[in-house]
């Protein structure tokens, strides 16, 4: 009876320990329940597309930078990297539940000395030996489950890590692939605008020669013309800077993209209304913000795995082999040796070390729990950035896009009033310098909503969904 009581005590006690640390729950953070920027025109409260939301703008160009990019990124071949090593780490962890079983051979010659009573009856002489040792630590308290658990938690993490590194690599690479549309027409812009002001430039002189007007306008165009043309060295070393990041973040030498990017293309437009969600979309969507709840949980799950080791470990121990004086006789039966048993080890006293190893985890989830915090903010944030820059930017493109038109017509009206003799020359240069900085200013706008919409998209989480866990970037689709 004593020892049924006893098997019965031992069994509630294992259970009672079988889960060292309080067990994970996603912690609930409060989000708001619309946007502030969502205005039912250009933003609605509609779930998005956000799978290959980069075709939306239409540019089949891009929509190849994009698939080249998920090929040979630098970035993800790094990512895909950090998960083959969670994924081996994780295995690592989880061969901690299972029985260790090692295979042994060896010889041993040993002489005691003959100053013991043994001494005297030994003799010295080797022993050879062979056989297995096996050893497995029984998991009392739970402190393998929550290392697996933990490794769990990190794969998990490095998958999202992967998938968060799709998101940026797709926007960095749209974003690159606007502004370099975008220089290609501000460059086009400013040599028109040198071009007009050269035309310029040859009537003041004509009329200079005939006597009708004096140096000081001839002076004043020349400078008109120069002054624009100043821009052009400046944009063509944006342009360059932007055909060079593209082939980096394909996989690519700088230079590699130079002829195939080199026609000039349109700035892509975007839709003007797009479907936003609501706020509380972000923690089911965003990689990060998905990655940053995983280092949450893994980090929980090492508490437990420190106060672990703070508890008796019980191992089962065992050996089974042959042993003989002549390496011929290990074939005999009578060479057979074997032992098994079980070993408990409880550190009683360390100084407090483990104590503080507990305190010290605790710690590092605090941290984690902060930073998951600060994910879902800054994500919150970079969505109502981006939505009032996308609908603000409109605004301001139609102005620009007036004042030019306008700007244009005053350009011809001072020209021919200045032909006249009804205008002086300032009202020319005046006119000529609002359209090269109002022009430039309409394709920065032009470029800035593009942008915006690129912003808007991946602040939203869009760009992972297509992203296969098994397409793995390598050197050769790189073209390397």
């Amino acid at each position: 009876m004593r020892f049924k009581i006893s098997i019965a005590a031992s069994t509630m006690l294992l259970a009672a320990c079988a889960s060292v640390g309080e067990d994970y729950h996603q912690p609930e953070l409060a989000t708001p329940p619309t946007w502030q920027a969502a205005d039912g025109e250009h933003l609605r409260g509609e779930t998005p597309e956000l799978a290959a939301w980069w075709r939306k703008l239409g540019d089949p160009v891009l929509d190849d930078l994009v698939e080249r990019a998920a090929r040979g990124s630098l970035d993800l071949r790094e990512a895909f990297a950090r998960l083959r090593e969670a994924r081996a780490l994780r295995g690592d962890a989880a061969g901690e539940q299972f029985p260790k079983l090692d295979a042994k051979a060896g010889f041993l010659r040993r002489g005691e000395s003959k100053n013991t009573p043994l001494g005297s009856f030994v003799p010295d002489n080797g022993v050879y030996s062979a056989g297995f040792d096996a050893s497995w630590e029984i998991d009392l308290w739970g402190r393998v489950r929550r290392s697996v658990e933990a490794a769990d938690a990190d794969l998990d993490a490095s998958v999202e890590n992967v998938r968060d590194v799709a998101v940026a690599v797709t926007a960095e690479t749209a974003r690159n692939y606007v502004e370099l549309r975008a220089f290609q027409l501000r460059l086009a812009i400013a040599r028109d605008n040198v071009s007009l002001q050269e035309q310029t430039l040859a009537l003041v002189r004509g009329r200079f020669d005939a006597g009708l007007v004096g140096e000081r306008d001839v002076a004043q165009a020349a400078t008109n013309v120069e002054s624009t043309r100043s821009r052009v060295p400046a944009l063509e070393v944006g342009l360059a800077a932007a055909q060079h990041r593209l082939a980096v973040l394909v996989g690519l030498p700088p230079g590699a993209l130079a002829n195939e990017l080199g026609p000039d293309r349109p700035i892509p437009v975007p839709p003007l209304a797009l479907a936003v969600g609501v706020p509380a979309d972000l923690l089911r969507r965003r990689a990060d913000v998905r990655r940053a709840e995983r280092e949450v949980a893994a980090a929980h799950a090492r508490i437990g795995v420190a106060e672990g080791e703070r508890l008796p470990k019980l191992t089962l121990a065992g050996e089974l082999g042959l042993a003989a004086e002549d390496v011929s006789d290990l074939s005999d039966s009578n060479s057979g040796v074997f032992g098994i048993g079980p070993s408990l080890r409880w550190s009683l006293f360390d100084g407090g070390r483990l104590k503080q190893r507990v305190a010290a985890q605790e710690a590092r989830t605090e941290q984690a729990l902060v930073r998951y915090e600060r994910t879902v903010l800054v994500a919150l944030e970079e969505a109502e950035n981006s939505m009032v820059g996308f609908v603000r930017e409109q605004t301001r493109r139609n102005s620009l896009r007036e004042a030019a038109t306008q700007a244009r017509r005053a350009v011809d009206l001072s020209r021919t009033q200045y032909g006249e003799g009804l205008s002086d020359f300032q009202s020319v240069i005046d006119t000529e310098r609002a359209v090269a900085d109002l022009e430039d200013q309409l394709a920065i706008s032009d470029a800035a909503i593009a942008t915006q919409f690129v912003a808007l998209y991946k602040a939203l989480g869009g760009g992972w969904e297509e992203r296969a866990l098994d397409a793995e970037p390598t050197r050769e689709a790189a073209g390397l």
